[in-house]
């Protein structure tokens, strides 16, 4: 089942929602997401709390064929596990960020409250956004080679669950102490580079952790932007963050950045790569980019 292209500056009335209950606080806010989606004049063709995330896609999947309109709460690595059902769907994809640093939700102008989010679904518009993809994965906002994949391949669940950001802060501290530099192979296609680097930041949105570090990254621009921290210098690592967070004047003499719409990275050693906060594969890296491939719920102007 296809819906017709929505031309016009309306959104659906109709929707299914699906719920990663394992989330944060997506069990907390089930119920209340039910209860404020009705009160905003949205019809719930069905409501889904999916407590396991290895079954999240088989329901997005069906949900993209069974409505004009499809709703997901959840963190960042569930919006970005569920977004590929909806490229090249005329489907539109909701969200309700219930993540911890709900990075894609920022990107996009969402608000972060609950009831902020779901005045969007209800008043918001119809808009289109590029996927970047990695190694024919799609994927929302970002994606990240460097201390954070060490990051999210031991933190402990519970210091996440009980802490959010925070707790990252806490872990990444502990982790940075055995971090190493790494050598970095940039591939044009007609020409190659090689760097050392700290982080690499691949961004389609300009949020990672919660935090804007690429400010000229758009989702509809197009080209996805790679930022090189550059360097062995663990400490420029820190200031790299500590100076975007801050919006000092010279953040960006500890990092480099690329324009690509086809780009190839490739590391020394093999370094595990996270896309949307969650731990996905490992270098080497193709990247590309898929224009106007999603249409999401978006605030108005």
């Amino acid at each position: 089942m296809r819906f017709e292209s929505i031309i016009v500056a309306k959104l659906p009335k109709k929707a299914i929602l699906v719920v990663n209950t394992r989330s944060r606080v997506g069990a907390d806010f089930f119920g209340e997401a039910v209860t404020l989606l009705g009160l905003a004049g949205i019809t719930l063709i069905d409501a889904y709390s999916v407590e396991d995330p290895d079954k999240l896609g088989d329901v997005v999947r069906q949900a993209v064929k069974d409505a004009p309109m499809v709703i997901v709460g959840g963190g960042d690595g569930t919006l970005s596990s569920a977004i590929d059902y909806f490229k090249d769907h005329d489907t539109v994809f909701a969200l309700l960020p219930l993540g911890t640093a709900n990075s894609f939700a920022r990107a996009l102008g969402i608000p972060l409250d609950l009831a902020g989010a779901v005045e969007v679904i209800a008043n918001g518009m119809p808009r289109r956004i590029d996927l970047g993809c990695i190694n024919g994965d799609y994927f929302g906002n970002s994606a990240v080679i460097g201390l954070a994949p060490s990051i999210a391949k031991t933190v402990p669940h519970k210091l996440k669950k009980y802490l959010g950001r925070a707790g990252y802060a806490l872990w990444a501290a502990k982790v940075s102490l055995g971090f190493r530099p790494f050598k970095l192979t940039i591939d044009y296609g007609h020409a190659c580079s090689t760097v050392w680097a700290t982080e690499v930041r691949i961004a389609n949105g300009g949020y990672f952790g919660g935090v804007e570090l690429v400010e000229d990254a758009e989702v509809d621009s197009g080209e996805i932007i790679v930022q090189v921290v550059t360097g062995k210098s663990k400490p420029n690592l820190l200031s790299s963050w500590v100076s975007n967070m801050l919006k000092l004047r010279h953040r960006d003499q500890w990092q480099a950045e690329i324009r690509a719409k086809d780009i190839r990275l490739s590391t020394d050693p093999v370094m595990d790569v996270t896309i949307d906060g969650e731990l996905a594969t490992k270098t080497p890296l193709h990247v590309t980019v898929a224009p106007d491939a999603v249409l999401i719920a978006a605030p108005r102007a």
